[in-house]
């Protein structure tokens, strides 16, 4: 079953939502912890980590919905999640370096993966 690819889609958010960009925003751990209610000036890797988070919540509702329907029918597609948050977790890195032409590559790569699972389905 894929519940440890669903349980690993979900960690993979919090580093992106959590994680990352707090690493990158140390140096603001009081605006952090606060109300952040002032703004701060983000560092360019915060931006592309917050960026690149944004990116992944808009395909992780369609990988968990298509994880659970393969899960409830019974159908293991497992190296398939588990490429698809391979592909997501590169992303991210490509995504803080500023690799562009290849983050693409790597992102329709992953979109791919998502098709693939959801004919499955079929």
């Amino acid at each position: 079953m894929m519940n440890s690819e669903i349980l690993l889609s979900l960690l993979l958010l919090a580093t992106h939502v959590w994680l990352v960009p707090m690493a990158f925003s140390l140096a603001h751990a009081k605006w952090l912890l606060g109300a952040r209610d002032e703004t701060v000036e983000l560092s360019l890797l915060t931006l592309r980590a917050k960026r690149a988070a944004a990116n992944y919540m808009e395909s992780l509702p369609a990988f968990l919905a298509i994880a659970l329907l393969l899960q409830i029918e019974g159908t293991d597609a497992g190296s398939l999640a588990l490429y698809w948050l391979a592909l997501r977790g590169v992303y991210l890195l490509l995504y803080v370096l500023g690799t562009p032409i290849i983050r693409s590559v790597v992102w329709i790569g992953s979109v791919l993966v998502l098709v693939k699972m959801a004919v499955l389905l079929l």
